[in-house]
């Protein structure tokens, strides 16, 4: 049976749920990363891309996710008819995964960007990468370059973070620097371990 030990990791765009997963890693938790899972699938499945959205949204083999991203947040058709190809493949893969890490009976995490949007994985515990809207919208600018308006429509296309904070088993704070984070990382690191050891 798969997810009987996951723990969601999820958070919103920009709040450092990369950053966490790469220190929870660093102590010693196994972590299966969905987005890359479904950077993998997309690779995987550029003539499906071409055929439907066109040559344009490829480099060569590769699918331009830039450019494809830009499209999906403008248009909730073209969303939509991406999400309903990716998902159950990339669901399928992270339950291929989770049933493997179910043999060790202990504790790991998926990293789900849309966990409580999507709602499609059976995983009752949560830690949420919390970090305030301002400052989740000031970082998510700064890294990717992006103008307010395209910003705050990126953001907007999630649940609000607030919510998210509100409906998780644990919070990890990521409004100050690194190494508040890492004391944060490492806090519950050691209450799984209280939990399950």
């Amino acid at each position: 049976m798969a997810y009987k030990y996951a723990i969601a990791l999820t958070g919103g765009i920009a709040t450092g749920k990369s950053t966490v997963a790469s220190l929870l890693a660093l102590n010693g938790m196994r972590v299966i990363d969905a987005d890359s899972i479904s950077h993998e699938i997309l690779d995987a499945s550029s003539q499906w891309v071409e055929d439907t959205f066109g040559k344009e949204y490829l480099n060569g083999k590769k699918v331009n996710r830039t450019k494809l991203g830009s499209l999906v947040f403008s248009d909730a058709v073209a969303k939509k008819k991406l999400e309903s190809y990716l998902h159950p493949k990339i669901h399928q893969e992270i339950t291929k995964r989770s049933e493997k890490q179910d043999k060790f009976n202990f504790p790991y995490l998926i990293d789900i960007p849309l966990f409580f949007e999507n709602n499609s994985y059976d995983i009752k515990d949560s830690v949420v990468v919390y970090t305030p809207k301002e400052i989740q919208l000031e970082r998510f600018m700064k890294r990717n370059g992006y103008s307010k308006e395209e910003s705050l429509k990126r953001i907007a296309s999630q649940m609000p973070i607030d919510e998210k904070k509100a409906k998780a088993t644990w919070i990890i704070d990521n409004s100050k620097g690194l190494k508040h984070l890492q004391d944060e990382v490492e806090g519950f690191v050691e209450k799984i371990k209280e939990k399950y050891l």
